[in-house]
């Protein structure tokens, strides 16, 4: 099922008291069922400009781990849009794919073998009901989503993953687990934490093995005064990021901003620091 994602402008004239009503297609909805996953799947989708269905050109992908409509989709798809419009064209034209969560606890998580971290995190294990089925979701990734973009629509394989936070830990996982699944990966402020910093201890040796094409990984980070151990895990991670041959880190430390607002200005960087303008 696919449905158009619209924003509604209303025009007021006072003066006539008339009233006029435009509509800006933004994208679409599509809803598709995970036979991994067991359940239906919200994907909103935005097109380039110029999209046609009928042309043969195939665009890059971004996909966004946190792209429900009310999560990050509409506010990451205007920063596309802006440095893609052809007077700034700071990388190509992008299909941009988000991912409506349903449970982003159990689909970020990886499993672990209890909770008893979870309380010096600052959590209480009640707070996690599920959790622990990222491999489930990373299968979904590759095995369905990303064949779903690339059978149905122009989308081509390179591809860019977005996320921050628990969906930072996500995105962090498939870059040690799964690397080639994307070509690009943004990662902000991520939850390392989880499982008593589990991925961060055992991530250099897969890494290495497992990579096997150039990968450009941009790392952001907030205020390191908010969360100290966040910041400290994060360095950590760059760290080992740097020894790995096959890949290319922008680290960027966001003095100015804090977990609940880095979002928007790490992928405005991010985008800057993956493609340099020439």
């Amino acid at each position: 099922m696919t449905k158009y994602i619209q924003l509604f402008i209303a025009i007021i004239f006072s003066t006539s008291n008339l009233h006029a009503q435009s509509v800006i297609d933004l994208g679409q909805t599509d809803q598709i069922y995970s036979t991994i996953l067991k359940e239906n799947r919200t994907i909103n989708i935005y097109f380039p400009e110029d999209y046609n269905s009928t042309d043969t050109i195939k665009y890059p992908t971004i996909y966004i781990l946190d792209g429900g409509i009310k999560e990050d989709f509409i506010h990451l798809v205007g920063i596309v849009r802006y440095y893609t419009q052809p007077w700034i064209a700071q990388f190509p034209k992008s299909i941009v794919v988000g991912i409506e969560n349903t449970n982003r606890k159990r689909d970020f998580t990886f499993a672990v073998d209890n909770l008893e971290f979870l309380e010096k995190e600052g959590f209480k294990k009640e707070s996690f009901p599920q959790y622990g089925k990222s491999a489930a979701y990373i299968a979904f990734l590759e095995s369905e989503l990303q064949p779903y973009m690339e059978n149905k629509y122009h989308a081509n394989k390179d591809r860019t993953v977005i996320g921050e936070s628990l969906a930072g830990l996500l995105a962090s996982e498939i870059l040690v687990e799964k690397p080639d699944l994307f070509s690009k990966y943004i990662i902000i402020a991520p939850s390392l934490w989880w499982g008593e910093q589990k991925l961060l201890h055992e991530s250099k040796n897969p890494l290495n093995a497992n990579i096997k094409n150039p990968l450009n990984v941009y790392l952001g980070i907030p205020n390191k005064d908010e969360d100290i151990k966040m910041y400290e895990e994060s360095i950590k991670f760059s760290q080992i990021l740097k020894q790995i041959n096959n890949i290319n880190l922008c680290f960027d430390y966001l003095q100015l901003e804090l977990h609940a607002t880095i979002v928007h200005q790490a992928v405005y960087n991010a985008f800057k620091k993956l493609y340099p303008k020439k």
